[in-house]
Order: C-alpha cells, then structure tokens, then sequence
C-alpha cells in the first residue's frame, strides 16, 4: 500500500492531520470585497463551485466580480475524497437555471463565463441537457461573451458529450484530477481511462474545440506520475492543463500528503510546453476554472 493510503505509524487516513502551512499558501481573506456578489448569488438562487467547493480562491474572483457557475444544484451524487460539495439523493432540475445564470453573466459583464455541475447520475442524460441549454442562453444574451464548460464524465456516452459539444463552447474542460494509482482512493466512482476517453470523445467530434483538463498535487504522486499524466492528456490532444496543490477542505477529507514547492510547478509548466499543450498553467493556488480567461487567451494566440 503506497504512503498515501497507509500512513507511517498507521494512523487512519481520516484522522490525520495536514502538515504544518508553508508560506507560499498563505492568503490574505478578501471576505469584504467578496460579499456582494455572495448576497446577489443568494437571491438570485445561483450556485457556484466557489462557495461549495470551498475554494481557496473564492475572495480573489468574488471580489473581480466573477464566479464558477454550479448547474443542477448543490448536491452531488458521487463522493469524491477531496471534494467539499453535499453528496447526497439529485434536487429537481430548475428549469429556469440557464435563463438565471445568463442573466447573471450579463450583469456582472463576463467575457468568459464558466459553468460546471455536480454529478447527476440519477438524470437519464446526467445533466448535459442543462449544460447545453446554459451555454446556448449565454450566447443568445451575451454573444460577445466566450463559454467554457467544466462537465462530469457522463460516464463517458458520446451521445451526452455530444448534446454539450453541439453548444458550442470554446472551451470543453473535464478533469483527470490525480494519477492513475490515486483514482480509486481520490475519486472511486470515476475512472481514469474514462476521463480521457471523454477528452478523446470532444476531440472527435469537433477537433478544433479546445479541450482542458486538471490535476492536483499532493495526495502522494510521484513527479514520474505527473509527467505521464501529462503525456496521456497530450496523446488524448488536450490543449490545456492547470495543475495546482490540493488543500484539504474538512478533516472529513483526504489528508494532504506534501504541500508541492512553487519551483516544481514551475518544473511542470515547462514539462507541459515540451510537450505540446497549448497553454499550461500550474501553481500552488491554480484550479482548473481560476482565471480561466487568461488560459483561453494563452492558449488562442
């Protein structure tokens, strides 16, 4: 069993605690900045992967005014071991959710907007319909404005990619999150075979799309193991990764194993350029949506 899974003295992984916090992940909080555009989520009953997720970054985006838009509601049906969102039985589908939150892109004037979900496997199309109706209302209200969409695996349909993709979306990103040897233990009603063949899938049906993927350090991967992640998302012709450093969110969490130093994500990057990706943007606090605009910049030069 590898040190991520059984930890020296064989203290359980759920009771462990994180290793002290280095300085370079110490963040001033923006809360001040932030909370006007946490009330006028709230009223307007828009969720984010932000406030859910509990991410790191939330004071920095809030405070831009910009946000991670979170369809189909704030409870997930899969439970994945680093994951903050509610798990739990699907709510009902709002079916005035893509007119809301293009309402919403139009106000806070998004020049890229991004939109995920929870995991609905209980759905017969596992929510690519909303996703589609989502990117379509961004478009018909804000026609300037670049869409990139964050899905789960769909477990890997092309007839539910499909229904996503025909809504054209500049950006098509799912995330491979940790390395093969990790997954059971990260995400374990996922697969990582599946999560590139859903890459592979987007590419197939429209090669010029651009297609995005992830992947957090720290839950005791090998340098080797990243590299070849890399490689896998470059053979399945992702164009861009983010890579940053896994924070525990609750100590219901899996542990943090390492907190990984800035030099070898800047390593990763150049790695990542080698090897062909369009735009590769890798540092302690990136998240797969975090100033997303600025990948699809880099990568569209």
């Amino acid at each position: 069993m590898d040190a991520a899974q059984k930890p020296e003295g064989g203290t359980p992984m759920a009771l462990r605690g994180n290793p002290p916090l280095p300085e370079w992940l110490r963040k001033e909080p923006k809360h001040r900045q932030a909370e006007p555009l946490r009330r006028e989520l709230e009223r307007q009953g828009i969720h984010t992967v932000c406030q859910s997720a509990r991410c790191p970054n939330i004071g920095d985006c809030f405070s831009r005014g910009t946000a991670t838009f979170m369809l189909l509601g704030d409870v997930c049906t899969r439970r994945c071991g680093f994951c903050a969102v509610k798990t739990g039985r699907g709510e009902p589908v709002d079916p005035f959710e893509p007119l809301k939150v293009a309402v919403m892109v139009k106000r806070l004037g998004l020049r890229h907007a991004v939109l995920t979900s929870v995991a609905r496997d209980d759905l017969p199309d596992q929510g690519a319909t909303q996703f589609a109706k989502t990117v379509r209302a961004i478009k018909t209200l804000c026609p300037t404005t670049t869409v990139e969409v964050l899905t789960p695996d769909f477990k890997a349909h092309p007839d539910l990619i499909a229904i996503v993709v025909q809504s054209q979306p500049e950006v098509y990103n799912h995330n491979v999150e940790t390395v093969p040897r990790l997954q059971k233990l990260v995400r374990p009603q996922a697969s990582y075979e599946r999560s590139l063949r859903v890459l592979e899938i987007v590419k197939g049906l429209q090669p010029t799309m651009l297609t995005k993927s992830g992947l957090m350090l720290g839950l005791g991967e090998t340098m080797d193991e990243v590299v070849q992640v890399l490689k896998d998302l470059r053979q399945v012709g992702c164009d861009i990764v983010t890579i940053g450093q896994y924070l525990r969110p609750t100590l219901r969490h899996l542990p943090v194993v390492r907190y990984v130093p800035p030099e070898e994500f800047t390593e990763l990057e150049r790695i990542g350029y080698q090897l062909g990706f369009r735009f590769v943007f890798a540092g302690p606090f990136v998240r797969s949506s975090y100033l997303a605009d600025l990948a699809l910049e880099g990568a569209s030069v």
